[in-house]
């Protein structure tokens, strides 16, 4: 018997798991209800015989599903994921799991009092082949002991046009964060995926530093970790072309993907072993380049679905547990709570404290749109800092 899934959510995202899922990409997958605030967006699906709503509990009553896909702006991530799973129903969240940490950790306490009930994230970059081969060759310890990462991410180049495009975007109080919690969560997800979480970061976040927007749009993190490996971590959505370049160094050697190509450069010798017994103060080891051949993913997405399809049906591992999502927002959360206090920041992530001070930006935010009429640059530039 199939998964009869329903698809809460028909914005970008949305329709776009709604074309693969008609299309039958994903098998034992059945795609039999949709939900969506405006009438309009559910005429075509009705018209495919799917049952459409306007209220996302009513579908989670309906009785037509025993699973949804949550695809609706971050804030109802969690509330629709606790009604889902108390309903009995198998739940995949699209990212973030949650809009802050305090909100997954909720989310996540209600799938532990529900351990039959399936809880996965939608975090289809750990399917790509790319980071598959780098998590493995770290696995079996290619590159010795982590020594630093680096990623550049700026590629996320946005215009004013897609800011304006929904009220909700780039607001404290429709996203809960900008570029960090928005753009490149995935990577932060691959992040942690392929290296833990850091012990400690210092975030330096500019607000509106690009767009006339109150959220950060621009940010530099520096990442400790309890091994003693550090890290850098770039963002930017006004940066074009923008750079995506990953690079891992080990003491065996270091790993860079960029531009489509992932290159492993080789230490002849452990450089902390050589740097011990080297008899020359300028000398290093040898070293040989291995260019590591990937496929791109080619439905990542659907593969997901049907990993979370497998779990559901025949008890499979998950591929992105809902646990792990909690990472991702932590780290999110915890770059600008740093930038904000101005402070290194340890981690775990008093995640009580940043919902705090969310709830004052987000109040802030209110207070200046009500007392003053402002241009979109002075508004941007008032949460500068």
């Amino acid at each position: 018997m199939p998964l009869r899934l329903g698809l809460i959510g028909l914005g970008n995202i949305g329709r776009h798991h709604a074309t693969y899922l008609l299309e039958g990409r994903v098998p034992r997958c059945e795609l039999t209800a949709v939900c969506a605030t405006t009438e309009s967006k559910l005429v075509p699906y009705r018209e495919q015989g799917l049952a459409g709503y306007t209220d996302a509990e009513a579908l989670i009553r309906s009785g037509t599903v025993n699973a949804v896909l949550i695809a609706t702006p971050h804030y109802q991530h969690t509330a629709l994921g606790i009604a889902a799973l108390e309903a009995g129903l198998h739940v995949m969240v699209e990212k973030p799991i949650s809009a802050h940490k305090a909100d997954a950790e909720r989310l996540l306490a209600c799938a532990a009092r529900h351990p039959k009930q399936i809880l996965a994230g939608m975090f289809q970059q750990r399917v790509e082949p790319r980071y598959a081969k780098i998590r493995d060759l770290l696995e079996r310890g290619e590159l010795g002991r982590l020594q630093r990462v680096t990623w550049i991410n700026t590629d996320w180049f946005r215009t004013e046009t897609y800011y304006a495009s929904g009220g909700w975007r780039a607001t404290w109080k429709g996203e809960g964060g900008g570029v960090l919690l928005n753009q490149c969560l995935h990577n932060l997800d691959v992040l942690t995926w392929l290296l833990g979480m850091p012990a400690r970061v210092r975030g330096f976040c500019r607000m509106g530093q690009w767009h006339a927007i109150e959220v950060e749009d621009q940010v530099t993190a520096y990442l400790e970790y309890a091994d003693g490996a550090s890290g850098v971590f770039l963002s930017s959505t006004g940066e074009a072309p923008g750079t995506n370049r990953l690079e891992i160094a080990g003491s065996r050697g270091r790993l860079v993907l960029e531009n489509q190509r992932l290159v492993l450069t080789r230490n002849a010798t452990d450089a902390l072993e050589w740097s011990r017994t080297a008899t020359v103060g300028f000398s290093k080891p040898e070293t040989t380049d291995e260019q590591i051949p990937f496929d791109n993913a080619a439905a990542p997405h659907a593969a997901l679905m049907e990993n979370f399809t497998a779990a559901v049906l025949d008890g499979a591992p998950l591929i992105a547990p809902g646990s792990d999502g909690l990472r991702s927002v932590e780290l999110a959360n915890a770059i600008v709570h740093s930038s904000l206090l101005e402070a290194t920041v340890d981690l775990p992530l008093d995640g009580a404290a940043w919902e705090r001070q969310l709830g004052d930006l987000i109040a802030a935010s209110r207070h200046r749109k009500e007392v003053r009429a402002v241009t979109p640059d002075d508004f941007a530039a008032s949460f500068r800092r």
